[in-house]
């Protein structure tokens, strides 16, 4: 699919308390250190986007990975014409038509029906070029800074500044500098700025058209002026053209054929959702050495970084994606993230644009042990793992880093019920456990790796078999009271008991003994799927919006609108009954996904929803980084052709291929019958074919012990 054809649109329909995705129309290369998108109202918050509005308030320069994180370093363009009665944002807003406009990955296209302007915004990785037709007089500009800001004229025809704004950063006076260079010269070069005025107009008198062209640094306006003048050569048409080559390779690793073209739409919209995060966040110099800014030394520093990611979402599918098609960008930000565990002493967990600490668990632990298994970036390891072993040991003075309760943890083998969320921090930390044993393997720490294992069954401390679920623990060994499986909040985090009690990822053999065997754990998946969305609002008080969107469907407690949920179909695999969930899969990929604004079931946090649904409709799906497999589901297309990192291609063909064929009837691999019920990610590097049968009733079978997913116990 040609990268033109997506409309950034895919996921933007939301409000503060129910989601579509969560999603802004993001234009910009990919993994780039600015993303632009059209403001259309400055009066709700971070939900400053709707595709419904018909309002412009100009074109935005934004650092928003999520509206729970806010934005960072962000500023408004305007172009106006005549004089505004007051320069502000409400005074110089306009009417546009958005079934007229562009929302394109490469560029942003604007046409506003008050000042009969239209102008084209096209981004690069550091700065890019905005180009405006003006058709009345009093052509202009208005620059709209939250915050504190200052902006210097050099000359007639370039203005340099930096803006201070931010919704969470170590260093208070964090900079975000700029340069604009103008094609035609600013009418006048003082600037009149009122005090305590957030809006600047820059005006060119009557002027036709504008080309202004614009760098941007994190590190100094010298680097900003660096930035700019490595593209200050390109004429707006080669800036695009090398927009769409960028963005084209990364969409030319997967190619589909499939009889429904609006299926294909969606699985393109979603991977053009992949490559958007995390940002770059260094920089390289004139003489070519990589660079960042340091927020927790407040310093400049050598080395790349990597920012706007939170990995309790994204350790489940974006990276074990990278793996496959994008391995060299999955280098360089291991890279990063070790930078971060360099500079503040601690490995990351939510950057934005440094640590946040927010949700439970270190899962970063998650995205080096699959690299780990995977032989990527093997030279970073050692210091890796020491790194993690801190994290699962130190108790950080700070509360944004690593573990929270580590102590505790290590006392009692699980996290007490003092602590928020503390089901979900066992859980978790118990996860982390089994990653640092995998990468202390791959080392021949073996002492280490035993160590680690053994601590990685800490789950089995908190589930209580009377219920058949994790509960909260004091410190005397005794459960929390009155329990309830629906009540939200309190012990879990954004979800209930029946959301929180299956994370044991690394160990889900050992969780079917818990419930007392297969048949009793079958029967509690069935039971988890055949019920009402039901929910209590528990701990939170109020109805939170992930309650209201695993309300909105039928599928039971399997909330696949929120990331504890993205493995609960291929749990069937792990008592040999996949064809249980084959229709689930593909009932869940057709109709809770779509290309349209409203078109994902919950947040997309960073990628990793757009993940799910990329690799839950390819046939696979990575159920435990970390152990380097991937779990045999339902495929959606006729044929795909992955194009692998290192060269080989994997071709995927499902036959026959209508709405009525639900289950996997047998897999062929490279002509041969597949009986396992995982594909390992050494066996798919190599390539080949992979044949999907598929049939209208369901063919279970006997399988093997080695044939079952990968599990500890």
């Amino acid at each position: 699919m040609n990268i033109q054809q997506i409309d950034t649109r895919h996921g933007t329909a939301n409000q503060s308390n129910y989601s579509n995705g969560n999603c802004l129309p993001y234009t910009g290369v990919p993994f780039g250190m600015n993303y632009f998108a059209p403001q259309t109202t400055d009066q709700k918050g971070s939900w400053w986007f709707h595709p419904e509005d018909r309002i412009f308030q100009g074109y935005r320069l934004t650092h928003q990975p999520s509206p729970w994180m806010g934005d960072f370093s962000h500023f408004l363009m305007t172009p106006v014409s005549g004089t505004l009665p007051e320069n502000s944002l409400f005074h110089a807003q306009s009417s546009y038509r958005p079934e007229e406009s562009t929302f394109c990955p490469t560029h942003l296209s604007i046409n506003q029906l008050r000042y009969e302007i239209s102008s084209t915004l096209i981004p690069s990785m550091y700065g890019g070029v905005l180009t405006i037709d003006y058709h009345k007089n009093d052509s202009g500009l208005l620059l709209t800074f939250p915050e504190r800001y200052q902006l210097n004229v050099v000359d007639s025809h370039t203005i340099t500044g930096y803006l201070i704004n931010f919704s969470g950063c170590e260093d208070p006076d964090f900079r975000f500098h700029f340069t604009l260079s103008f094609e035609q010269p600013l009418f006048d070069t003082e600037l009149a700025i009122p005090e305590n005025s957030s809006s600047i107009l820059l005006s060119f008198g009557s002027i036709e058209q504008q080309t202004i062209r614009f760098g941007t640094s994190f590190i100094s306006e010298e680097q900003a002026q660096v930035n700019l003048l490595r593209e200050s050569a390109q004429s707006p048409d080669e800036y695009l053209e090398k927009n769409r080559q960028i963005w084209q390779e990364y969409f030319d690793k997967i190619k589909i054929s499939h009889h429904d073209k609006k299926q294909v739409s969606t699985f393109y919209h979603n991977l053009y959702r992949v490559f958007l995060f995390p940002q770059t966040f260094y920089e390289v110099t004139k003489d070519g050495e990589k660079i960042h800014y340091d927020t927790f030394s407040k310093t400049i520093r050598s080395g790349v970084l990597y920012t706007n990611n939170g990995f309790w979402d994204t350790y489940k599918t974006v990276y074990p994606l990278y793996s496959l098609i994008a391995t060299e960008n999955y280098e360089e930000m291991l890279e990063g993230f070790l930078t971060s565990y360099r500079e503040t002493g601690f490995l990351p967990k939510w950057l934005s644009p440094d640590e946040r600490g927010l949700m439970p668990g270190t899962l970063i632990d998650a995205v080096i042990a699959d690299a780990a298994v995977k032989g990527i970036r093997s030279d970073l390891m050692p210091e890796f793992l020491i790194a993690m072993k801190k994290s699962a040991t130190v108790q950080s003075e700070l509360p944004n880093y690593g573990r929270q309760g580590t102590l505790d943890y290590l006392t009692y083998g699980y996290v007490p019920s003092t602590y928020h969320e503390s089901v979900n921090h066992t859980l978790d930390y118990a996860y982390s456990d089994f990653c640092i044993s995998q990468v202390a393997a791959i080392l021949g720490d073996h002492a280490t790796s035993a160590f680690y294992q053994r601590q990685s069954l800490n789950y089995r401390n908190i589930f209580d078999p009377t219920v058949g679920f994790m509960r909260a623990k004091d410190t005397d060994q005794q459960f929390r009271e009155n329990f309830s499986a629906t009540r939200w909040g309190q012990d879990y985090a954004e979800g209930s008991a029946w959301q929180s009690s299956f994370a044991v990822y690394q160990d889900f053999n050992g969780l079917i003994r818990e419930h007392g065997g297969e048949a009793a754990f079958q029967e509690k998946l069935i039971k988890l799927c055949n019920q009402s969305p039901s929910f209590e609002v528990g701990g939170y008080g109020f109805e939170i919006h992930e309650m209201s969107e695993m309300a909105a469907i039928e599928f039971g407690q399997l909330a696949i609108s929120n990331q504890p949920s993205f493995h609960y179909p291929y749990l069937f695999s792990y008592l040999g009954k996949p064809e249980m969930a084959q229709p689930l899969i593909k009932q869940l990929l057709t109709q809770t996904f779509n290309d349209s604004p409203t078109g994902y079931p919950g947040d997309e946090d960073n990628g990793s929803m757009s993940g799910w649904y990329i690799f839950s409709s390819l046939g696979f799906y990575p159920v435990t980084p970390g152990s380097g497999e991937y779990v045999i589901g339902l495929p959606l297309f006729d044929h795909v052709e992955l194009k692998l990192a290192n060269g080989q291609t994997l071709t995927i063909e499902s036959s026959p291929n209508q709405p009525q064929q639900q289950f996997v009837h047998q897999v062929d691999r490279n002509d041969q019958i597949h009986s396992k019920l995982f594909f390992t990610h050494e066996d798919l590097l190599t390539g080949g074919t992979i044949r999907y049968h598929l049939g209208t009733v369901p063919h279970p079978k006997k399988y093997a012990a080695d044939a079952l997913p990968f599990s500890l116990t």
